[in-house]
């Protein structure tokens, strides 16, 4: 469907075709150039199959003859200096220089083993001295019969070289002329059609058709041959007549019909998966019915010369219009569909949606049903003007309607928040588009600019199908992923592939809009030729496919190394005696050796030689180094990490006020979790120049400092006993060396002690703590041994202060009656402190 659909909207170039035959008019022929083949020791290459012969000449020994070469290179030369030159001849020169640059492509990697060789051999007898003499003579005899045989064997390649430059040159000529040809085609103006004059004559012309028409018809059912070949073929020209009306009249009907059985018995994004495949059958079925009309009209024999002009555009007329309903019903649907593409407010809106769009496939159909008859009629400009302006016309009055249309769209949909606002803006810029095309293009067409009103409403009517099935075909693509992952509708909106796929198939369509806005296919092929011929990089050329053999050996390469980090990870380390931080230093360094090695042989299998561009590198990497000197710093810095191993994965480190464990460690940065579960990103050049605290460096071993404090006169030396035991008998405590208690001082409320012991893994250290504590407290309890608090007394100066002052009896009477007493709070209290309140404590 989309190749059948891509192709009605290529062959509906009307301002294409319409330049290249106007110009063809008025313009002088030159006589295309003959083949050079009179001499015994030449010959032209041999079409295979049913290929036009070959323009070009090669020698008895197979390289091409250059005197040939040279005779059509002065004859393009002379055309283009000339320029009067019709398009077709042109067309035909360029044809032949693309073929002699494909042969002088060819010839440039002649002697390329040979020239390779003798390179070699020079560059091993090392560069020539300065002084003479100084070297062998036999040496010196050597070098230069050897550069003799290098010079001889690069002459053809030079040769060849020089040649295809120079077709090059002349085929961006000749496409240069093209252009500037058709740009003055699309402004020219003609004849208008508002001309009350120019009627009567594009009516007779009309009129002289249908009777020439009509005349070859009877001509045609008035020969008696003619009547036998009927009635012989009469029983398959009536089965093949019976199927295409059947198709052409019920096909689309059953194909609905099916459509919709199919999606009652399925739900989910099935339903529309499968609706939009039966859908295509709603084009096709038709279409093959009005294949099989044309092949029956054939049959019947009754078609004359202008007869067979109609049935040739009948399959694009019918692709044209059942293309347009099937857009139609696929964006803005039909009564009770789900797959609306466009919303609009109401049934009414989206019924005359699809009707302009049918509309506008109809015009279409009747434009290139009268672009094939002018063509074969001849019709004067005039004429083609006065009939084409009502279609014209027409097509504008549609392109303004589906305008505002498509602005109610966006209108609806900017008052729904969950959709972004990119989208309505793309198409309220199409909408104003579109209805600024509608204007102008009638206008236009009644000034006289006709190949510009054709330039613009053609191709911008076929660009908002292609658009239109661009966007179906991305809710097929939402709907086939959701099936295929098994996902709802929501998520396969989201999802990434989906998106991925239509822009790839969005790209793929550029071409296809290129040639919609009269892009020549010889444009297209010389763009490709150019992408393929890759670009220059020093003395290695990239081209397409040493990008693809780069970036296959890199990938296989790259998942070697993964797949032998993994192995290493989970196989091997693990049963070595290397310690975590070890193995994960090994695996990370076998990772970045295999990624070097693997970019390495992939720069090598594409046979990039990149010697040449050295110094341009060492330059490019000494100001590199300039700006990315933190990041270098910070890499080499992850290098020495690897490999001296201050820290790693797992260790308990303080550095920059920042404790946690290592968790990654990579060329780069480092990672750390701290103790809240939150992630710490260190630069390398931290680690190594800073100061850094390794708790766990090597074992797990660490100490621990536990104060505790007891009231004064109790025994400090049963404390002590006590203290010992408590720690002695915890099981993370080690026994060598064995735990301490100190008694460290007098303190201002109690007497203070401490143990410190050596736990065997230092990480548990504060459930150690906690679990000491507990332990302290039960056998003081058992002690009698008393845990001092501080206390404190508060004494109030000058207390009377708080009191409030009295009052006049009246004033207490009436602040009786209003409110109840109120006691000095606390609050008083502090606002009255600068009246004499001070606070003193002891214990």
């Amino acid at each position: 469907m989309f190749q059948l659909l891509l192709a009605a909207c290529v062959a509906l170039l009307p301002l294409g075709a319409m330049a290249q035959e106007a110009a063809t008019e008025g313009a002088a022929s030159v006589a295309a150039p003959a083949s050079v083949s009179n001499t015994t020791n030449t010959r032209a290459i041999e079409p295979t199959g049913d290929s036009e012969p070959s323009a070009v000449v090669v020698l008895g020994d197979g390289a091409p003859d250059y005197t040939a070469w040279s005779q059509l290179a002065d004859r393009v030369e002379q055309a283009l200096d000339v320029g009067r030159a019709s398009d077709q001849v042109m067309a035909d020169l360029r044809k032949d220089l693309t073929q002699w640059r494909e042969l002088f492509a060819d010839a440039q990697k002649e002697n390329s083993i040979r020239i390779n060789t003798l390179k070699t051999q020079i560059s091993t007898l090392g560069p020539e001295p300065e002084q003479a003499g100084v070297e062998p003579e036999i040496l010196t005899q050597r070098r230069t019969e050897l550069t003799a045989e290098l010079n001889a064997a690069r002459v053809p390649v030079q040769t060849a070289e020089e040649a295809f430059s120079r077709s090059n040159v002349l085929i961006s000529e000749i496409d240069g002329l093209m252009r500037s040809r058709q740009a003055d085609q699309i402004v020219k103006l003609g004849p208008t059609p508002m001309n009350p004059v120019l009627w009567p004559q594009a009516l007779a012309d009309v009129r002289t058709s249908a009777r020439l028409a009509w005349a070859e018809l009877e001509t045609s059912w008035g020969s008696d041959a003619q009547r036998k070949d009927f009635q012989q073929d009469l029983p398959i020209t009536l089965v093949f007549l019976a199927v295409g009306a059947v198709l052409l009249l019920r096909g689309r009907h059953w194909m609905m019909q099916l459509g919709a059985y199919l999606r009652r018995k399925r739900s989910g994004l099935s339903r529309g998966v499968v609706g939009f495949v039966v859908s295509l059958g709603q084009v096709i079925a038709p279409q093959i019915g009005i294949y099989f009309l044309v092949i029956a009209l054939y049959l019947a024999g009754v078609l004359g010369l202008r007869s067979q002009v109609v049935a040739d555009v009948l399959p694009q007329m019918g692709m044209l219009i059942f293309g347009a309903l099937w857009i139609g019903n696929r964006v803005f649907g039909i009564e009770g569909a789900n797959w609306t593409v466009l919303e609009l407010p109401s049934a009414v809106a989206r019924t005359e949606a699809r009707v302009n769009v049918a509309f506008l496939g109809v015009l279409l159909a009747f434009w290139a049903l009268f672009r094939n008859v002018s063509n074969y009629e001849g019709y004067s400009d005039a004429t083609h003007a006065v009939l084409l302006f009502p279609v014209i016309a027409l097509i504008g009055y549609f392109l303004v309607r589906i305008g505002r249309l498509l602005r109610l769209h966006t209108q609806l949909r900017a008052r729904d928040e969950q959709h972004g606002a990119f989208r309505n803006n793309v198409l309220n810029l199409v909408s104003t588009a579109t209805t600024l095309v509608g204007f102008v293009g009638p206008v236009a067409a009644a000034i006289g600019y006709n190949s510009l009103a054709s330039w613009l409403l053609g191709p911008w009517v076929l660009t908002l199908a292609l658009l239109a099935f661009l966007i179906v075909l991305h809710r097929f693509y939402i709907g086939l992923y959701g099936v295929i992952a098994k996902r709802d509708e929501e998520e396969a909106e989201q999802a990434l592939w989906p998106i991925l796929i239509s822009l790839g198939t969005t790209v793929l369509s550029l071409p296809v809009f290129a040639l919609i806005w009269g892009a020549r296919t010889t444009d297209l092929t010389e763009l490709w030729t150019k992408v393929m011929a890759g670009f220059k990089l020093g003395d290695a050329t990239v081209t397409p496919r040493t990008f693809l053999i780069f970036a296959m050996v890199f990938v296989v390469g790259y998942a070697a190394t993964r797949l032998l980090q993994s192995m290493l990870k989970t196989s091997i380390l693990p049963k070595t005696k290397l310690d975590l931080g070890g193995q994960n230093a090994i695996s990370a360094g076998v990772g970045y050796v295999g990624i070097f090695l693997a970019a390495l042989v992939a720069i090598t299998s594409a046979g990039l030689d990149l010697s040449s561009v050295a110094i341009v590198a060492g330059a490019l990497s000494v100001g590199i180094g300039f700006g990315l000197q933190n990041i270098v710093s910070n890499f080499v810095s992850g290098i020495i990490l690897l490999i001296e191993r201050p820290i790693s994965e797992g260790d308990w480190i303080e550095v920059g006020g920042q404790m946690g464990y290592v968790r990654d460690i990579s060329v780069r940065s480092t990672r750390i979790e701290t103790f809240d579960r939150s992630d710490v990103i260190l630069p390398n050049s931290d680690l190594i120049s800073g100061v850094v605290t390794n708790y766990t460096r090597g074992n797990a071993i660490g100490r621990i400092i536990l104060p505790v404090g007891v009231a004064y006169g109790t025994d400090t030396q049963r404390v002590e006993e006590v203290l010992r035991e408590v720690a002695e008998n915890h099981p993370m405590v080690t026994v060598n060396p064995p735990p301490s208690v100190l008694f460290s001082s007098f303190g201002a409320d109690a007497l203070e002690f401490e143990i410190r012991a050596i736990l065997s893994d230092v990480n548990y250290s504060l459930s150690v703590k906690s679990e000491m504590n507990h332990e302290i407290a039960r056998r003081f309890a058992e002690e009698g041994f008393e845990i001092p608090f501080a206390q404190r007394d508060l004494w109030l100066r000058n207390p009377e202060a708080l009191q409030p002052k009295p009052k006049p009896k009246t004033q207490r009477k009436r602040k009786k009656q209003a409110n109840p007493p109120v006691s000095p709070t606390l609050e008083d209290m502090q606002n009255n402190a600068d009246e004499g309140v001070e606070g003193e404590g002891d214990e």
